[in-house]
C-alpha cells in the first residue's frame, strides 16, 4: 500500500504467544520462554526487517515517513511454574504442565456462596460487565445485594493453591461514569462491572456448582486461552507507544504519561494535518522537535507541557481521577446492609461531585490544548497556571476521600 502511494497504512500484528495458521480455535497458546512462542518471536523479528528493507528499496524510510507501533493492552499470563528452574527461553526453554486462564461460574459461585439468584445476563470476560434482568436502578434493594455479593466472592486458584478474593475492583454507572464508560445509549450501560483477579475470565452458567464452579483446561497444549486482559493489572494496563520519523526526537525510553487518545493529536501534529474533531488526547510535544510542531506549540512549551501531564491525571481512565474514584467505587458496591446504605449514598454521592467537577475542567483544558494544537492559539500563561492549579486541588481532595 506504501509502495502505491497509500498515505496513511494500519495494520494489526497477531500475538505472538499463540499458534497462528491452523484453522478455527483449534490452535495451541503459549508460556513465557516456550521454545515454539520464542521461534515465533524471531519470525517477527525475521518479518520486520524484511519489510523495512522493502520499503527502504522504494525509498520510503524514516527520513520521510512516521511510522507509529503500539499495542492495545497488555496480557497477564495464567498458568503452572515453568520448568526448569532458571529457564529464560533465550539459553534454556521453559516448558510448562498446564496453561489456561482459571474459568469461574459466576452464576454458580454467587449462588452456592452468597445465595444470590437474581437472573442475569454478562459479557464473559476477566472484567465481566453484568446486566441484571429488568434493568433495575443502581440503588435498588436487588442491585446493592448483587453489588455486596460480588465483593465477596472467593476461590481457590488451582495453580496458587491460595484463597482468592475474585472481584479486584466493582463499579455501577456512577463509578462507570467517572471511567468514561457510559454511552450515550443507556442499552448498554451495564447494571455493574467487576474488575476480576487477573488469573479468571468469569462466566454466566449453571446456578450451582454440580460441575465445579472453578477449573482449568486439562489438555495441554491445545488450551486456547491463557493470556488474561481487559483488566485494570499494570502487566495489562500499561502500554506502550513507539514513534520514528521526521521530528520526532530520538529519546528511547522514558517515563511520559501517555494513552491511546495521545496518538492521534500527535500525528496529526507531526503530518501538518487538522480536522474539525476535538481530541481528548493531547500533542506529545516534550517527544517532538521543536521544528515540527506548530509555533502555538512551541510557545510557553513548559507550561504546556505540564497542563497536558495534569489534564491526563485528570482526564485518562487511568489517571490519578480514574483509579481514586474505582477505589471509592469499590467500597460503595461493597458497603452496607439491606437495612442500612448510607455509606454508599454518600459514596456514590461524592463520586457524582468529583465526576460533574472533572467533567467541566476537563472540558476546558481540553479546549485550550486543540487550540494551541490545531487553531494556531498558544496558550495563555495565566490561564494554563490556573487550570493546572484547580486540576491539582480538586485530585488532592479526591485522594484524600479515596484513602478515608
Amino acid at each position: 500500500m506504501q509502495e502505491q502511494g497509500i498515505p496513511v497504512t494500519f495494520g494489526y500484528i497477531s500475538d505472538a504467544h499463540d499458534q497462528h495458521g491452523v484453522a478455527g480455535e483449534i490452535h495451541a497458546t503459549r508460556g513465557p520462554g516456550e521454545a515454539d512462542y520464542v521461534q515465533q518471536l524471531k519470525s517477527y523479528d525475521e518479518a520486520f526487517g524484511k519489510f523495512f528493507a522493502r520499503l527502504a528499496a522504494a525509498g520510503i524510510d524514516k527520513s520521510n515517513t512516521l511510522f507509529v507501533f503500539t499495542v492495545e493492552e497488555g496480557d497477564h499470563f495464567v498458568g503452572a511454574t515453568p520448568t526448569p528452574t532458571g529457564c529464560d527461553g533465550v539459553t534454556i526453554p521453559c516448558t510448562y504442565s498446564l496453561v489456561g486462564e482459571v474459568n469461574g461460574n459466576l452464576t454458580g459461585l454467587l449462588a452456592t456462596q452468597q445465595g444470590i439468584m437474581t437472573p442475569f445476563t454478562v459479557h464473559a470476560d476477566m472484567a465481566p460487565t453484568i446486566y441484571l434482568t429488568g434493568n433495575p436502578a443502581g440503588t435498588a434493594p436487588v442491585t446493592r445485594a448483587f453489588g455486596r455479593a460480588l465483593g465477596q466472592l472467593t476461590a481457590v486458584n488451582p495453580y496458587s493453591g491460595q484463597t482468592d478474593q475474585i472481584a479486584t475492583a466493582l463499579a455501577d454507572p456512577v463509578g462507570m461514569k467517572a471511567l468514561h464508560m457510559v454511552t450515550a445509549d443507556p442499552q448498554r450501560t451495564p447494571t455493574l462491572v467487576l474488575f476480576a483477579h487477573p488469573d479468571y475470565f468469569l462466566f454466566a452458567g449453571a446456578p450451582n456448582c454440580t460441575s465445579p464452579c472453578i477449573t482449568v483446561p486439562t489438555t495441554p497444549p491445545t488450551s486456547t486461552f491463557a493470556w488474561n486482559h481487559g483488566g485494570i493489572q499494570p502487566e495489562i494496563a500499561t502500554t506502550w507507544l513507539g514513534l520514528v520519523g521526521p521530528g520526532v526526537r530520538h529519546l528511547g525510553d522514558d517515563t511520559t504519561w501517555a494513552d491511546h487518545t495521545d496518538t492521534r493529536p500527535t500525528m496529526l501534529a507531526l503530518l501538518g494535518l487538522k480536522d474539525s474533531y476535538e481530541h481528548d488526547g493531547r500533542v506529545l510535544v516534550g517527544q517532538l522537535e521543536a521544528w515540527s510542531v506548530p509555533q502555538s506549540l512551541r510557545a510557553h512549551r513548559h507550561t504546556l507541557e505540564r497542563l497536558g501531564d495534569v489534564y491526563k491525571q485528570l482526564n485518562a481512565p487511568f489517571g490519578q481521577f480514574g483509579m481514586d474514584t474505582l477505589t471509592m467505587s469499590t467500597k460503595a458496591v461493597k458497603s452496607g446492609t439491606a437495612s442500612n446504605d448510607s455509606t454508599y449514598t454518600a459514596l456514590s454521592a461524592s463520586i457524582g461531585s468529583f465526576t460533574d467537577r472533572r467533567d467541566a475542567l476537563a472540558a476546558r483544558m481540553k479546549s485550550v490544548l486543540d487550540a494551541a494544537a490545531f487553531k494556531s492559539q498558544p496558550i495563555q500563561e495565566l490561564e494554563a497556571a490556573i487550570l493546572i492549579f484547580e486540576a491539582e486541588i480538586l485530585l488532592d481532595l479526591l485522594q484524600r476521600g479515596a484513602q478515608h
